[in-house]
């Protein structure tokens, strides 16, 4: 699989990154050039014609970081294709969709524009631990520990398989399941605030640094690597250097934009 990293964080904001300034975006990942998991960056990062490529999105959510992309792609692909983009997650998440962005009044209802019989966008349910094969992937939503209804997501080829660990705070069910996982080669794991924000990262039901090691000694599998997103981007450089201080920090890299992971 190849994974480009559209964005990664938990708010928008420029920062300093590793390569000068970063332009930090809200959570979204494009695999295999056609399918977007979450959409909370896609226009300020992919032309139109890369957009138009666009089969699939996957959502962890309703939280409006990780949706916030997806009426703008809706629009753009207006009149640009045959057949419409599938939208597919929980239940919940497809009906918070319904009422609350397209729903005519906050945004047009692209589910059945420009017409019934050619609407953009077409909605999937997902039933939570149930695998269902989507544009040659396997996928398995798995519920996790979060403020809404929200889950993560173990994405499969013939080759190889994934965890995306969607919002979560502590949870138990997504590390069991990605355990016995035999091709798991990759770990993508929101880590929100830093060791000293436990009461907020409490609350708002995310991770720090310290709350994920003990999360990923549940996976165990110290040989599968771990790609941290999700950050808030006023506490990067504070999580960051948290997290050289865990249990297999040599496993551990902080995702920026524009980056690219291929896994097999």
């Amino acid at each position: 699989m190849k994974i480009r990293v559209l964005g990664c964080h938990g708010s928008d904001q420029m920062v300093t990154g590793s390569r000068g300034p970063l332009q930090c975006g809200t959570c979204s990942f494009l695999v295999n050039d056609t399918i977007l998991l979450d959409a909370g960056t896609i226009g300020s990062r992919l032309y139109l014609e890369e957009q138009k490529r666009i089969r699939l999105v996957l959502l962890t959510h309703l939280h409006f970081d990780h949706i916030r992309d997806l009426p703008t792609l809706a629009d753009n692909l207006v009149g640009q294709s045959d057949s419409p983009v599938v939208v597919a997650g929980i239940p919940e998440v497809l009906k918070g969709l319904d009422a609350h962005i397209f729903n005519g009044e906050v945004y047009p209802d692209f589910f059945r524009l420009p017409d019934d019989d050619h609407p953009v966008l077409s909605a999937k349910s997902l039933e939570p631990g149930r695998e269902t094969v989507l544009c040659g992937l396997r996928v398995t939503p798995i519920p996790v520990n979060h403020v809404v209804p929200t889950v993560g997501f173990i994405i499969q080829d013939e080759t190889a398989a994934i965890l995306y660990s969607g919002d979560t705070f502590q949870t138990d069910e997504l590390w069991d399941a990605a355990s016995r996982l035999p091709k798991l080669k990759a770990l993508i794991v929101e880590t929100s605030f830093p060791n000293d924000e436990l009461e907020l990262a409490r609350v708002s039901k995310h991770l720090t640094p310290a709350l994920l090691a003990k999360e990923l000694r549940k996976v165990g599998r110290p040989e599968v690597p771990v790609y941290v997103y999700h950050m808030k981007p006023r506490f990067r450089d504070l999580i960051t250097e948290e997290l050289r201080q865990v249990d297999r920090a040599s496993s551990l890299s902080v995702l920026e934009e524009d980056q690219e992971l291929l896994v097999t």
